[in-house]
């Protein structure tokens, strides 16, 4: 089967959009909790009140652009997020998403 030019694009715009539909822009959420042994977080959405539990076992995190393990992040109170959004559960809690990226900007090194 053929696919025309005109349903390609729509195909592309229309996986696009799926696409951006599951990936959360990076936002600030004020970090609420975190778990040690299973890398869960809770966060809030600033200024929102949504809350989000996300698996972050496998999120890159930095702190001021340098790597940085999970305890770190018990040290800070505002974190950038970028997660997938999507339902799930992981040693019996039901999950929001999966943290993809975690970054912190120090108030010296602001980002």
């Amino acid at each position: 089967m053929r696919v025309t030019r005109p349903r390609r694009t729509l195909l592309l715009i229309v996986l696009a959009f799926a696409v951006w539909l599951h990936a959360v822009e990076a936002k600030k959420y004020r970090l609420l909790s975190i778990t040690n042994t299973s890398k869960l977080i809770l966060v809030s959405e600033i200024p929102g009140k949504t809350k989000y539990v996300l698996d972050a076992a496998t999120a890159k995190i930095t702190v001021d652009g340098k790597p940085a393990e999970f305890q770190d992040l018990k040290a800070y109170t505002v974190i950038r997020v970028t997660f997938d959004a999507r339902k799930g559960s992981k040693d019996g809690i039901d999950l929001d998403g999966v943290a993809k990226e975690i970054s912190i900007s120090t108030p010296e090194n602001p980002r």
